[in-house]
């Protein structure tokens, strides 16, 4: 009996690795050519694994979809959110957070730039759970930066200001920065970090 649960437990460790790894990879696919262009075949052949082994461990197109949503977030969270909270809450975490996301725009992790960018003008008008992902997952990170950005006001920075206004200008001006950097435009993420410094202050406000 024990060596039976050894291998399930094994079977279940190896399913789970191969589903993290197609979902990363559905995820850079995704952020160039859309969700929409996401097929188990496709992932199959890039990968060198079985189109039947793929449908089996996501069911469907839209369950590959959402798993890719998911990896982009994973990935996001290591690449902005984590390293930020080296920092301490409010106005150095803020900042931490916005040097980290432009950075993450300078030098994308996906093929396609920020994933959440290109997902959320691809699905804003797709009612389904795959938009509904998109959605709590912009939903949870201007919740991120409005709770830094009110700490911040605590300690004197920004305040009298709207916090959720304040997010939105911030994912607004990085959103630009990614689609001109995708563009070409060099200029981009200078001119934005400049921009946001203008937005926010650099003192606080006592």
């Amino acid at each position: 009996m024990a060596d039976q649960t050894e291998i399930s437990d094994q079977r279940l460790l190896k399913g789970a690795r191969a589903r993290a790894a197609i979902a990363r990879h559905a995820a850079d696919v995704a952020s160039a050519e859309g969700l929409t262009g996401l097929s188990l075949g496709r992932l199959a052949s890039d990968l060198g694994l079985s189109k039947s082994g793929v449908a089996t461990l996501f069911g469907s197109k839209e369950n590959l979809q959402l798993a890719a949503v998911r990896s982009a977030r994973e990935v996001f969270v290591d690449t902005v959110v984590r390293p930020a909270h080296t920092e301490p809450e409010g106005w150095p975490r803020l900042r931490a957070l916005i040097a980290h996301w432009l950075d993450y725009v300078r030098e994308p992790v996906f093929p396609g730039g920020c994933f959440r960018v290109a997902g959320t003008v691809e699905f804003d008008s797709r009612p389904g759970p795959v938009r509904d992902a998109l959605a709590a997952d912009r939903d949870d990170w201007f919740a991120v930066l409005e709770r830094e950005i009110r700490r911040a006001q605590e300690q004197g920075y920004m305040t009298g200001r709207d916090p959720h206004r304040l997010a939105f200008h911030l994912d607004a001006l990085v959103g630009a920065a990614n689609v001109a950097a995708r563009l070409g435009d060099e200029t981009a993420v200078p001119t934005v970090r400049a921009m946001v410094d203008e937005l926010l202050g650099a003192t606080p406000e006592r």
